[in-house]
């Protein structure tokens, strides 16, 4: 028999409102048959003489800790007529894709639930879950499966946002770090394995910090954001070493033995302290004043800075993989004019103007807008680029006019996806426009509002699915980035 151990030692999941914890030992070994995103095995009972009577099948077990074909036996935390949520108990026969978790916080840590299933299983996991959405909610296959990309599985995460709590203050400390798995409250961590390192060094010593100010129950959160180096083939550190912000969020005003606190920690760990009083517009570098924040995509000769608020994508190695792949999706000709929805700051836009006659990129908030054009200037790209504000949830016929024809779209929305100007292109499609685009490159965040789109795209647009598959952008972890290529016959 195999000890469940540390690694399968799991915080029950919280209780709703009116429900009493259970804690029932089951020691009848049972066989899990699936995962869930949430990196829950499901097992399935044998149905009782009334389930079987009924014609129903046995009851659904959720058990975190297993992985498909292990045995293992369990203790139920909630139970339900239907399913019983539980954690495993003991394993009896391991999965062969079975790994040892490398964070300390495993099992404690909201993040990272998948850190026991070997990274190769994780990736066919994500590209399962793209194609069963697509088949069973958008009903189409597409015509190639692309193969899956994948990069490094530790140290790749470049941005963060860490909560502060004081409710060990009377221990001597405070809590910093990412939130329990579905709970409020702040895991206890010294160090998490997928910040860069010198990030992740730097927990313990922000605690310190964060006590020793006058608002230390004031100070609810840190966010991390790093950058490339300004200079990596320079001789001085400090130019050669990555550029790491941290924004406070200091809900009081700072004293004067506080501020100088910070530019200690500042120049003791070479970092850029921001801080942000109230709103995200509020948020503007203390010590130093000045500095540079940027990541890069050489193929493209694009330099891309960006403040600490703004939003980028965390794993700064995968988004070049990323932004290559999708241009070359998007067999972009010189001659073409295209249009880049939801574009940000710029992070399609810019490689894409390298390629096209001309861009568009189209964005909801106007603050990223700003940035985008600044970063066209900075690429001296200003000349092929042009960014509009406009709500991209609330898209029609005439805003699609509005924009003017392009025979080429990229799309990178948000987990709402992007119905609505799916929705348009419908109503185009019927009405014989030509403003449709030959071809679309959409980047997705949620298979789900993917394969919707891709109904849409597919059933009532006239477009063909013609290839799609997966990123392993966050590694360890449920999210499933995709990538999908529709054409027009």
């Amino acid at each position: 028999m195999a000890s469940s151990g540390k690694n399968t030692s799991w915080i029950s999941l919280p209780m709703r409102r009116g429900e009493k914890p259970v804690h029932i030992v089951v020691t009848e070994p049972v066989r899990v048959d699936s995962l869930d995103l949430d990196a829950q095995g499901i097992a399935r009972l044998a149905p009782n003489e009334a389930e079987a009577a009924e014609g129903q099948s046995g009851k659904v077990i959720f058990i975190q800790g297993a992985l498909p074909t292990e045995l293992v036996t369990y203790v139920i935390t909630r139970d339900k007529a239907r399913f019983s949520k539980a954690k495993v108990l003991d394993i009896l026969k391991p999965a062969v894709f079975r790994a040892e978790p490398k964070c300390k916080a495993f099992g404690v840590c909201g993040g990272c639930t998948m850190q026991h299933l070997d990274i190769r299983a994780q990736v066919a996991m994500k590209q399962r879950v793209l194609e069963d959405d697509l088949k069973h909610i958008a009903k189409v296959a597409p015509e190639e499966i692309l193969r899956p990309m994948g990069g490094p599985a530790w140290e790749y995460r470049h941005r963060a946002r860490l909560s502060a709590v004081n409710r060990s203050i009377k221990k001597g400390t405070v809590l910093i770090g990412f939130h329990e798995g579905k709970s409020g409250y702040v895991a206890d961590m010294t160090a998490c394995e997928i910040l860069p390192k010198h990030v992740s060094d730097l927990l313990p010593e922000m605690r310190k910090l964060v006590m020793g100010l006058s608002i230390v129950d004031r100070m609810p959160q840190i966010e991390i954001a790093v950058g490339e180096p300004e200079d990596p083939n320079s001789d001085d550190p400090k130019k050669s070493k990555p550029v790491t912000a941290l924004v406070f969020r200091n809900l009081l005003p700072l004293t004067p033995a506080d501020e100088q606190l910070l530019r200690d920690f500042a120049d003791t760990h070479q970092v850029w302290v921001w801080l942000q009083p109230k709103g995200i517009e509020t948020v503007a570098p203390f010590y130093p004043l000045t500095g540079k924040l940027c990541y890069r995509l050489p193929e493209f000769e694009i330099e891309m800075p960006f403040k600490p608020a703004d939003f980028t994508q965390v794993n700064h190695m995968m988004n070049r993989a990323l932004v290559s792949r999708a241009i070359r999706l998007l067999e972009v000709k010189p001659s073409d004019r295209v249009l880049d929805l939801f574009c940000g700051i710029g992070n399609f836009t810019l490689p894409l103007a390298r390629r096209a006659k001309t861009v568009l990129g189209i964005e909801g908030l106007e603050s990223l807008t700003t940035r985008a054009k600044a970063n066209a200037e900075h690429n001296q790209l200003a000349d092929k680029v042009s960014f509009m504000q406009s709500n991209l949830f609330e898209v029609t016929t005439e805003t699609i006019a509005s924009w003017g024809k392009a025979e080429r779209w990229l799309m990178d929305p948000p987990r709402e996806g992007a119905m609505e100007i799916c929705q348009a292109l419908a109503l185009l499609h019927e009405q014989r426009s030509d403003l449709p685009p030959q071809r679309i490159v959409y980047v997705s965040c949620n298979p789900k509002t993917l394969a919707r789109d891709t109904d849409i795209l597919c059933h009532q647009a006239d477009y063909v699915l013609k290839s799609a598959g997966i990123v392993n952008m966050f590694p360890h972890t449920s999210h499933v980035e995709s990538m999908a290529v529709f054409e027009r016959p």
